[in-house]
């Protein structure tokens, strides 16, 4: 737990929120400036102050799955890296999904805090931030030629070339991890007497009942609103299945 210890040091608070402040910082300045700019349009100042507060509200329950991928990396990571990562410009999918793989590399059978060392720590971090860097760089090149595809639709009148591509990598991706999960169930010769073969199954199938509800309610009952909580809802209650099924059994 030494390394844990250290990875939860007073430097790294320092350092890692330190970074986060300058960016909160650079958000505030960017909210102000956008006011006033809406102010100098003729914007009305009731609307743009209901649309804060609305953006504000709706942010809270996303974020909690933000949150939740904080509490899970702070266990190997410990807390200001993770916190860091999911702060800024991080992915709960990509941060977890990087760390997992970046500590099968140098040797760690499972990423947690006892299998931890400053060299697997140091190419952990070395990966989760250079593997997300590109983005940011290629749009230094790129964007405006692609925003103009990501703006309208085909000429044909159907999805434009940003909905595609979405589309196919969310597929793809998840594609990719029920099929782990699936191997793994088989490769356990598809027995329930060991619920970690079948317990990420059970999570899969929970969470995509709960989406298939706030999908239907959103589009098909009106409640537009639970849209922006859909993610974060279903992890939840994916989690929350989890642990009951696992008291359970």
């Amino acid at each position: 737990m030494e390394i844990l210890s250290q990875l939860n040091s007073a430097p790294v608070y320092l350092i890692c929120g330190g970074i986060i402040a300058f960016v909160a910082v650079i958000c505030v300045i960017f909210l102000v400036r956008a006011y006033r700019a809406g102010i100098a349009i003729g914007m009305d100042r009731t609307k743009m102050k209901r649309a804060i507060t609305s953006s504000a509200t709706f942010s809270f329950l996303p974020s909690v799955g933000i949150l939740l991928g904080v509490i899970a990396l702070s266990g190997s990571l410990g807390t200001p890296w993770p916190w860091l990562r999911l702060s800024v410009i991080g992915a709960l999918h990509y941060e977890t999904q990087v760390a997992q793989a970046a500590g099968e590399q140098v040797g760690m059978q499972t990423l947690s805090a006892a299998e931890m060392t400053p060299s697997a720590f140091a190419t952990i971090a070395l990966l989760m931030s250079l593997c997300i860097m590109w983005g940011m760089v290629l749009s230094i090149f790129f964007n405006k030629r692609y925003t103009k595809k990501l703006g309208g639709g085909s000429k044909t009148g159907g999805a434009g070339f940003g909905d595609m591509a979405m589309t196919a990598m969310f597929i793809g991706l998840v594609s990719a991890y029920i099929g782990s999960y699936i191997g793994g169930f088989v490769s356990g010769g598809g027995s329930f007497a060991f619920a970690g073969d079948w317990m990420p199954l059970v999570v899969v199938a929970v969470s995509c009942l709960a989406m298939a509800g706030f999908v239907y309610l959103a589009e098909k009952k009106g409640h537009a609103w639970l849209d922006s909580f859909s993610i974060a809802g279903s992890m939840i209650i994916g989690m929350a299945a989890a642990v009951i099924v696992g008291a359970l059994v």
